[in-house]
């Protein structure tokens, strides 16, 4: 059975109790996505993708975007548990973020649920909020995990990490 994390009063959680392979469950609360001065994507619910010694990735529907923000480009990439990705620029403002958000079209059976929904990498946008409190992104610019208080690590994706 998976639990709900509900917007108010989160809480603790260690990277390190997360599941390997990683597990998805339901988010209600509100997310925000800005680039160039603008809120690209806002949503009171996402699923999250909690994977051992990684914080967070939200995925968000993909109506939770403005029209304009999501403009497919070429590549991909492979995750051993989801599948294939796709990616997006993210556009916002006068800005444009290179593949700062991606997507699985077809993901594997047991990652169906996030078919079609949409992860943002906060590294590359200007700001990421989960129930207005500013995420800071996972270390490094290979994994989309978003740090928020409540979660604690150490977090893969720094340096020396990625034998973890």
């Amino acid at each position: 059975m998976t639990r709900q994390r509900q917007r108010d009063a989160p809480q603790p959680e260690n990277v390190w109790d997360y599941p390997r392979p990683p597990r998805i469950e339901p988010f209600t609360g509100a997310i925000t996505v800005e680039l160039g001065g603008e809120v690209v994507a806002s949503a009171s619910r996402a699923l999250r993708v909690l994977e051992t010694s990684h914080p967070p990735t939200y995925y968000l529907p993909r109506d939770a975007f403005t029209a304009r923000a999501l403009r497919p480009v070429s590549g991909s990439s492979w995750c051993e548990w989801k599948g294939q990705a796709a990616y997006y620029d993210v556009v916002g403002g006068n800005a444009v973020a290179p593949k700062a958000a991606w997507t699985y079209p077809s993901p594997t059976p047991a990652f169906a649920s996030i078919a079609g929904m949409v992860a943002v990498m906060a590294s590359r946008v200007d700001r990421c909020t989960v129930n207005g409190e500013v995420v800071v992104p996972q270390p490094g610019d290979f994994y989309g995990g978003w740090i928020t208080s409540w979660i604690t690590g150490p977090f893969k994706g720094g340096p020396r990490s990625m034998g973890w």
